[in-house]
């Protein structure tokens, strides 16, 4: 299901020497690919602008034991970043995100099941050295 981002087109954080360079082309954006490859540390540096960003909202498997449903339910106007999704996400918030017409996406997982995900939605990091600063990026997977 391909829909315009809702909250941003783009989002670029600089971490000691990796940069953060996301453009957003979904309100849904899976981020998927081999362990190792940064969807973590880019879940991180995200989080880190959480604190003087109120228009993002970070979740990953530390918020296990929280109800996140009712926390997505009563966000309005946020990139909600989830890591760990597949951990996180049951049934019922997957099919409330699908349609969620309020908040955007970015999605860390392997499993898009029940959020009627096309290609349109699935990424996965790139990394690029630049002198001493590693670019990461995201690109469509297929």
């Amino acid at each position: 299901m391909k829909s315009k981002p809702i909250v941003m087109e783009h989002f670029s954080t600089v971490h000691t020497s990796f940069v953060l360079d996301f453009k957003f082309t979904s309100n849904i954006t899976i981020l998927t690919g081999d362990s190792g490859a940064g969807k973590t540390a880019s879940f991180s540096f995200i989080k880190e602008c959480m604190a003087l960003n109120p228009d993002i909202m970070c979740l990953n498997y530390l918020d296990y034991q929280k109800d996140i449903e009712s926390i997505i339910k009563g966000a309005s106007g946020k990139l909600i970043v989830i890591d760990n999704a597949d951990v996180l996400l049951d049934d019922s918030v997957r099919k409330h995100i699908a349609l969620d017409d309020r908040n955007q996406y970015l999605i860390i997982g392997r499993n898009p099941k029940n959020l009627f995900a096309t290609k349109d939605n699935l990424f996965e990091l790139i990394s690029e050295v630049k002198g001493e600063q590693t670019v990461l990026r995201i690109k469509s997977y297929l």
